[in-house]
C-alpha cells in the first residue's frame, strides 16, 4: 500500500523527553508508565510502552524519544496514553526506542 507525501504529513511524529517512569504491573503485557514532555507547545503527555526487555523505570527519565502526538486518547487499562512512542524490534522482536541521534529542541516535528 503506497500513502501520499500529504497523508504522511498527517502523522504528527515530534520529539519528547521522558520525565517519569513508573512500573505498569496492570499491563497484560510487561510495560512502563511513561510521562513524555514535548515543550510549550503540547506540553506533557502519558503513555504506556511494551519495553520491559531493554528499559527500567530508573533509566528512563531524561531519555528523548520520537512519538506521534495526534492519535486520539486510547485507555489501556487504568492509562489513558495519549501519545504513541516509536519503536522498532531487535532480532528478538523486543521494542528499541527510536531517538534523536542529535540534541534537538523539544517538541521538533519529523518531516
Amino acid at each position: 500500500m503506497t500513502i501520499s507525501f500529504d497523508d504522511f504529513l498527517k502523522v504528527d511524529i515530534r520529539v519528547g523527553q521522558i520525565t517519569r517512569a513508573e512500573p505498569f504491573p496492570e499491563a497484560r503485557k510487561p510495560a512502563i508508565k511513561l510521562w513524555v514532555d514535548f515543550g510549550t507547545e503540547i506540553g506533557e503527555k502519558k503513555s504506556s510502552a511494551q519495553i520491559t526487555k531493554h528499559y527500567d523505570v530508573e533509566t528512563l527519565p531524561g531519555r528523548k524519544v520520537l512519538a506521534v502526538v495526534n492519535f486520539p486518547p486510547r485507555q489501556i487499562g487504568p492509562v489513558l496514553s495519549e501519545v504513541l512512542v516509536l519503536g522498532v524490534p531487535d532480532e528478538d522482536g523486543d521494542v528499541v526506542l527510536l531517538k534523536p541521534d542529535k540534541d534537538v529542541p523539544l517538541g521538533g516535528r519529523l518531516y
